[in-house]
């Protein structure tokens, strides 16, 4: 891990700039610095992962992605430049156990709280769905002579939810294993054969509630402030983003059952889902708990001094895979639909 020092010192020789505050950020697997300078001016010091490091190329495609959302007025980070004119920098920093290269980047600062940190009401939900539709439209006409680098097997992409057999014995003891294989099985069986209709294009692939700022403004409702994190970007299916915002925007909802609807409904607002991108949305949204849930506890053990962070879903996914899995999808599917068909942007 960098030291405040370290990162002083690595954001005054890369950006020139006199800082007058710096502490950490939480973050996944990365390292994250909030900087603040002799204006008051705020900023993020991002320090990528070692194993995102390997591939400059597709670091910089996400960055200029970021970039193109922000000038299509969705409200992305962007890279400062270096003092060299770089978007990023690849440095060679001595975390305690010996150096390794890194790729470091200087983010603008987006204000607002995570959606995990705020009390959400559905209008907010709906915003948040019509948003990732947005979103992956607008990527339609992003163009990067590197875009190939977005396609490929991702570890987290739903297409691959079979792969969480190769790291299920980190759940070895935990009744919950069972119904993880239970939701492989289904999947297997009901959503593969479906994969090749459903259409592709690139999305976020990780509109988590710690990716979403909000900000207050009326009624107890909210307006995104930041979307964060777009290591995620891949080329994948567009059903994917909705499946992949329904499972988080559940988590720490007291009523989440209440926001596959109004997800679905924002979605639909901007591109409506096939029928058979519909149909697997329920074993879709499950994939995605199980992979937070096993990956998570997998990337606790790789990384113990982030464990805190890593597992913070890890109870309430728990709860709420457990509640959709009793329910089943008959039932969950009809009120999601019914939700989403009822549903107006009041």
């Amino acid at each position: 891990m960098l030291t405040l020092q370290q990162a002083t010192k690595l954001t005054l020789q890369l950006y020139n700039m006199t800082i007058i505050d710096i502490s950490t950020l939480p973050s996944y697997i990365d390292q994250n610095f909030l900087v603040v300078d002799k204006d008051d001016t705020k900023y993020v010091l991002k320090i990528m992962n070692s194993e995102e490091s390997e591939n400059d190329s597709r670091l910089e495609v996400q960055t200029l992605a970021m970039s193109f959302l922000n000038q299509h007025g969705i409200p992305c980070q962007t890279a400062m430049l270096t003092t060299t004119g770089q978007l990023m920098h690849m440095e060679e920093i001595d975390c305690g156990q010996g150096a390794q290269t890194y790729y470091v980047r200087l983010m603008n600062y987006l204000p607002g709280k995570t959606i995990a940190e705020s009390l959400i009401t559905v209008q907010d939900f709906y915003q948040v769905g019509k948003l990732a539709a947005v979103i992956d439209t607008t990527m339609q006409q992003y163009v990067s002579p590197n875009l190939h680098l977005l396609k490929g097997n991702q570890r987290w992409s739903l297409s691959n939810i079979p792969l969480i057999e190769g790291y299920l014995s980190v759940m070895d003891g935990d009744p919950l294993q069972e119904v993880i294989k239970a939701v492989i099985k289904q999947y297997e069986s009901h959503v593969i054969p479906k994969i090749g209709s459903f259409r592709k294009g690139i999305i976020h692939g990780d509109m988590n509630d710690h990716n979403i700022l909000v900000t207050p403004v009326d009624n107890g409702r909210h307006e995104v402030s930041g979307v964060l994190d777009f290591s995620f970007l891949m080329i994948d299916c567009y059903v994917f983003e909705v499946a992949v915002v329904i499972a988080y925007m559940m988590l720490e909802n007291p009523s989440p059952l209440d926001v596959g609807g109004a997800v679905l409904a924002g979605w639909e607002s901007v591109t409506v889902l096939s029928d058979e991108e519909k149909d697997s949305l329920f074993l879709l949204v499950l994939g995605r708990l199980c992979q937070s849930l096993v990956y998570g506890r997998y990337n606790a053990i790789k990384y113990p001094d982030n464990d805190k962070y890593i597992l913070s879903t890890a109870k309430s996914g728990t709860r709420l895979l457990n509640k959709l899995w009793e329910m089943g999808k008959k039932d969950v599917e009809r009120k999601w639909f019914t939700d989403a068909s009822t549903f107006s942007d009041k």
